[in-house]
């Protein structure tokens, strides 16, 4: 009992100490105040796990055609993030707009099934 009452209040420092979010790339070393936001905030961690899930259905649910310009738009999309500096009402409407772009994709895949 000692110590699964150790192992829980360890558990819960660690928990205390490292930050909640958890981008979906590695905040180790970001520079970038767009990256520096996201890994800061736990909120825009998550808009960002969102996207890049998202992002990495769809690109599997297209042909090599639809692909590219899925791709294309994520590069430009990533430009426009980075332009908000580390604004982070941007880059979280940033993160809105694009998982809509990236949901109505997949509405209009989804509308044409079964697979």
């Amino acid at each position: 009992m000692r110590l699964k009452s150790a192992f829980l209040a360890a558990t819960l420092a660690v928990t205390l100490i490292v930050p909640a979010s958890a981008a979906s790339f590695s905040c180790n070393g970001v520079s970038a105040p767009d990256e520096l936001a996201i890994c800061k905030s736990c909120d825009l961690a998550q808009l960002d796990v969102k996207m890049a899930t998202l992002y990495g259905v769809i690109t599997k649910m297209v042909g090599m055609g639809q692909r590219g310009m899925i791709q294309d738009d994520q590069r430009a999309w990533l430009v426009q993030r980075a332009s908000c500096k580390g604004d982070a009402a941007c880059i979280s409407t940033a993160y809105q707009a694009r998982i809509r772009e990236i949901e109505g994709l997949l509405s209009d895949i989804y509308s044409r099934g079964p697979f």
